[in-house]
């Protein structure tokens, strides 16, 4: 009874903290904005407490990067990460993740998830996100709740050159040579109320404070700012800027009939398939979106809250949903997939989407990141 309860009133503020303007003049909203100032008074007590020196900081023996947002929710902090990491071997140096590992179920000081060759973890124990990772077999990948305990973890391990940090603006115990702040293109501020009345973790001007670059994710056209993103812009114009666009692929599809495919394909062969969705994600209507723009006939997309951990029940409606609408292809994310058991029979082919980043203008963001980190 308490979990419906909890499950309900979680709904509530989510549907609130995601409108503009909720002027229901309800008093559960008159709670939230309440509750909302005596956070902000927190943050800032924190925030003050750190820039005093009363609150220490830590630091690791090699480059730290860190990168987060200022919104909760999903910004593509993660497919960020594994962008960043990319470009960082590119350019000769040797880099490890470290992850929080939310929703893991590790409860130590710190672990490695894998070495880049081999994994040590799986998703339940180390979190879908930090797993997804390890998964790609591209980079090293370090949980720890303490960022600094897992910081030094990957130093023993992996003497690497510089250390991404995965979802931690906030973490402010550890020190960074650099903060990306990561906004939405289309809502950088959402309702710009802090929590729990909007989606804010922090005012916008504290973050930005920290910043040494924002990166808009999501964009949806070349060229000028829309207007959301050109104010956030004017309000910090020092700060440098740049464009990223979510590029989408099929990662995987594990079909009943053929054994072999070529990765990573391009989202237009699932064109006109019927399909059924599934998902678990901060922000399960961008995932719809990015399969309706890819002209995929949608039968229905059963919607799961953000780390949800699948039980068979769950795996049985998906299929026992794609049987009654006659669907030919169940569809989810790379996120997603990580977290289900490999023993689930799937009663049609399920194609798995992964998020690829790509930089409206990749050298000057290369060209950055080596001005501010390496060369230094």
């Amino acid at each position: 009874m308490f979990k419906k309860i909890a499950n309900r009133i979680e709904k509530k503020i989510t549907t609130l903290s995601g409108q503009a303007s909720p002027g229901d003049g309800s008093s559960f909203y008159e709670l939230l904005k309440g509750i909302s100032y005596g956070y902000g008074m927190v943050m800032k007590m924190r925030l003050w407490g750190y820039g005093a020196g009363i609150l220490g900081k830590r630091t690791l023996p090699c480059m730290v990067i860190s990168i987060g947002n200022a919104v909760a929710g999903g910004a593509g902090k993660t497919p960020m990460t594994i962008c960043l990491a990319g470009i960082l071997k590119e350019l000769g140096k040797s880099v490890v993740v470290v992850s929080r590992g939310y929703k893991g179920y590790f409860k130590g000081d710190s672990a490695i998830v894998g070495d880049g060759e081999k994994l040590f973890m799986d998703a339940h124990m180390a979190g879908d996100e930090p797993f997804m990772m390890a998964s790609l077999k591209q980079f090293p990948v370090v949980i720890g709740k303490n960022r600094y305990q897992g910081g030094v973890r990957a130093v023993q391990a992996f003497d690497p050159d510089v250390i991404v940090l995965d979802d931690a603006l906030q973490h402010l115990k550890l020190n960074r040579d650099l903060d990306l702040l990561l906004m939405d293109y289309q809502r950088p501020l959402g309702n710009k109320k802090l929590l729990p009345a909007g989606r804010l973790r922090e005012p916008f001007q504290d973050a930005a404070k920290r910043a040494g670059a924002i990166i808009f994710t999501r964009s949806q056209k070349e060229g000028t700012l829309n207007a959301n993103a050109a104010d956030i812009v004017g309000q910090v114009p020092r700060i440098p800027w740049f464009k990223s666009f979510h590029t989408p692929f099929i990662a995987d599809i594990k079909s009943l009939t053929k054994k072999e495919r070529a990765v990573k394909a391009d989202l237009s062969e699932l064109k006109g398939k019927r399909a059924i969705l599934f998902s678990a994600l901060a922000d399960n209507s961008s995932f719809f979106q990015t399969a309706a723009t890819a002209g995929i006939n949608i039968l229905d997309h059963l919607e799961f809250k953000d780390h949800y951990r699948y039980k068979e029940a769950d795996i049985l409606m998906i299929n026992e949903t794609a049987i009654k609408k006659g669907a030919n292809i169940i569809v989810t994310t790379q996120k997603d997939w990580v977290k289900l058991e490999s023993w689930f029979d799937w009663k049609t082919d399920v194609a798995i989407i992964g998020i690829d980043i790509r930089f409206e203008q990749k050298d000057a963001f290369v060209s950055f990141v080596k001005e501010r980190c390496l060369n230094s």
